[in-house]
């Protein structure tokens, strides 16, 4: 079985094209953004931490298809005025850093809306949740919520989870636009 962030990746790169605009919602140490910007002609990436958007440049030096943007990703649609095929979150903290600077619920739902106002047909949104910390289990009560009652008609959503791990271990939640 895939793990969790290549599953992730797999999920995006079966939608994404080099012709399509991607969005990165959470920066940290630039991994998702760089897979984006190999698959992609151009990724936004934000970051309220201007610590994570420097490891994230850092990391994609060699790649200028991406914007960088320090600030909350619930102001998504500041920024961004097109369509994307694809979008990723991964919540909690940045790794190695202060745990206390986590990613809200209230901020992510905001900022699932917004991917969901621009998101293309047959894009997809994929959202990897740490249920393991304390506002990362508010925030997956939250996501789970929400996301449960999105319209069938305009939406698929799936929940990739390992069952048998202890410590309340993530897991991906993925939206496709139908």
């Amino acid at each position: 079985m895939e793990k969790i962030i290549p599953f992730a990746h797999k999920l995006l790169e079966e939608v994404v094209t080099r012709n399509d605009i991607t969005v990165d919602l959470t920066a940290g140490k630039g991994n998702d953004t760089l897979f984006l910007a190999r698959i992609s002609k151009y990724v936004f990436c934000f970051d309220i931490q201007e610590k994570a958007i420097e490891y994230s440049k850092e990391l994609t030096k060699d790649y200028n298809n991406i914007k960088f943007i320090c600030d909350n990703h619930e102001n998504l649609l500041k920024y961004v005025n097109t369509k994307i095929k694809g979008a990723i979150f991964n919540l909690g903290y940045l790794p190695g850093e202060n745990k206390d600077i986590t990613t809200k619920a209230e901020s992510t739902l905001n900022a699932i809306k917004s991917v969901l106002a621009i998101l293309d047909h047959g894009g997809r949104c994929v959202i990897v949740v740490y249920p393991g910390h304390k506002e990362g289990y508010k925030e997956a009560l939250a996501l789970d919520d929400y996301l449960s009652k999105l319209p069938q008609q305009q939406f698929e959503v799936i929940k990739y989870k390992f069952i048998n791990q202890i410590n309340n271990p993530p897991y991906i939640l993925a939206i496709e636009r139908i």
